[in-house]
């Protein structure tokens, strides 16, 4: 009997998968796949919180396939050599899998496709990780956007997104199933065990998408559009991660937020789409800057001040605490990550790459589209991006984002007894505040790396430089 194969990526769910749904309305029989090949991915592999985050979700995945009366093949062996040998030892006719879209994989993904046709296998596509396919939306001129609110104009006057689609509720196996590996065997957790802040944040897994998206919709989107920019509350979804590894898809979130209050939220949906959109039409983008002009800008590479950065040690409290909080959890504030941004490429003026690089390895919703978008923004460098001009007062922010100094205090405990006024500059407090707070600057706690007026200044020079090459 003939049966299908279903090759899951990053579309780590039942529910709405129409790869898996398309397979199952065959009638026949279906082998679910997971293949593990980093050398397939290019520069930008998986980093040790997205494989921790992986492992988790792979198990996941496989307890819910098990509960439909199937099972994940799981295999480490490079894709096409795997699939031509599934096919082979389970008379597979067809391969069903959802697109992705960063370039590598396009590049890798179209040469797998012809290589199956050409040996008379059918293979079924489908987009499942946007609402809408990068290529259909363009300017009246046919060509790519550049600049988000057009874009997102665009989108919301085409075609409203499909309906999710429903889970399966048993899949039909073979009678023989053909040999996997453990999760273990592809080695995605750390062999030093620092993951326990992740353990301890999040729930991988298609369930625990779905009780974020519950929990959000609940308890957090009517104050959406106020407390989104505020890191000292739980203001917002927190779905990053599970979008990236589509445990949960941008249609199941569309579908669940169509009140009128979700617009906010809805936007940065679209924010999501942009950051693919950009990806797709300018591939070079997660190494080079979208505007050539910047690869004239003068950096200074320092890596003294790029481990300070990366280990939350500036002395800058709102800066500190949002390192902080990505080393322990793998996961930073939208907000913060723009405040830490412009302070590594502005106040620092080290390469924004450098910053990109690190998210990458540290967070766990690291997703090549929206890191490359942040950075690039960050920079001033990319598309619809903040001027170079405009550069984040880390103090301001801290003071505005988190007034009462929560966050940084949960973060930096050793502030905590620093009072609200002086919490994002402690520098700047009273030698009798500091001592009743039980701080020594320079001993407890850093003194500024950077003097941000001057600094600011430098960066400006900086940019005027570039500008005259």
């Amino acid at each position: 009997m003939k049966c299908s194969l279903v090759w899951f990526r990053f579309d780590l769910r039942l529910a709405d998968n129409p790869a898996l749904t398309a397979a199952v309305e065959r009638g026949e029989p279906v082998i679910p796949v997971f293949v593990w090949s980093p050398a397939e991915e290019g520069k930008w592999v998986a980093g040790a919180a997205s494989r921790w985050w992986l492992h988790q979700s792979l198990q996941s995945l496989d307890a819910g396939l098990r509960r439909c009366g199937s099972r994940l093949i799981v295999r480490r062996e490079p894709t096409l050599k795997t699939l031509r040998e599934l096919i082979v030892r389970t008379r597979a006719d067809a391969v069903f899998w959802n697109r992705r879209y960063e370039p590598a994989i396009v590049s890798r993904d179209q040469t797998i496709q012809k290589k199956l046709q050409d040996s008379g296998v059918t293979v079924h596509t489908f987009n499942t990780a946007l609402l809408f396919e990068p290529d259909t939306i363009r300017t009246t001129a046919g060509k790519p956007f550049q600049v988000f609110t057009p874009f997102w104009r665009t989108c919301l006057k085409s075609r409203e997104p499909a309906a999710p689609l429903p889970a399966p509720r048993r899949l039909q196996g073979p009678k023989r199933w053909p040999v996997s590996v453990p999760v273990t065997a592809l080695e995605l957790e750390p062999e030093i065990d620092w993951a326990g802040g992740l353990r301890t944040a999040w729930r991988p897994g298609e369930p625990g998408a779905r009780a974020a998206l519950r929990r959000f919709i609940n308890d957090g989107l009517c104050g959406y559009a106020a407390d989104r920019d505020r890191p000292d509350v739980a203001g917002t979804s927190r779905l990053s991660p599970h979008l990236h590894f589509g445990e949960i898809g941008p249609r199941q979130v569309w579908d669940a937020m169509r009140s009128g209050v979700a617009g906010p939220y809805l936007r940065q949906l679209g924010w999501r789409e942009f950051a693919h959109h950009l990806l797709v039409h300018f591939p070079q983008t997660p190494d080079q800057p979208l505007r050539p002009e910047y690869d004239r800008f003068p950096w200074r590479d320092d890596g003294k001040l790029l481990g300070v950065w990366q280990r939350g040690r500036t002395g800058y409290p709102i800066v500190d605490a949002g390192m902080r909080e990505l080393w322990t959890t793998g996961w930073m504030h939208n907000r913060v990550r723009m405040i830490v941004g412009s302070f590594l490429v502005k106040d620092l003026l080290i390469p924004w790459q450098r910053g990109a690089k690190w998210f990458w390895d540290t967070l766990v919703d690291a997703d090549l589209a929206n890191n490359t978008l942040g950075w690039q923004w960050t920079a001033g460098c990319g598309a619809d991006a903040a001027p170079f001009f405009r550069l984040f007062n880390p103090v301001g922010q801290g003071e505005r984002f988190d007034p009462e100094g929560a966050y940084v205090r949960r973060w930096v405990p050793e502030l905590a007894e620093v009072p609200a006024r002086w919490i994002h500059r402690p520098w700047q407090a009273p030698v009798t505040v500091l001592r009743d707070a039980g701080i020594v600057l320079g001993k407890d706690y850093p003194k500024p790396i950077v003097d941000h007026a001057a600094a600011r200044e430098r960066a400006l020079r900086a940019f005027g430089r570039m500008r005259k090459r």
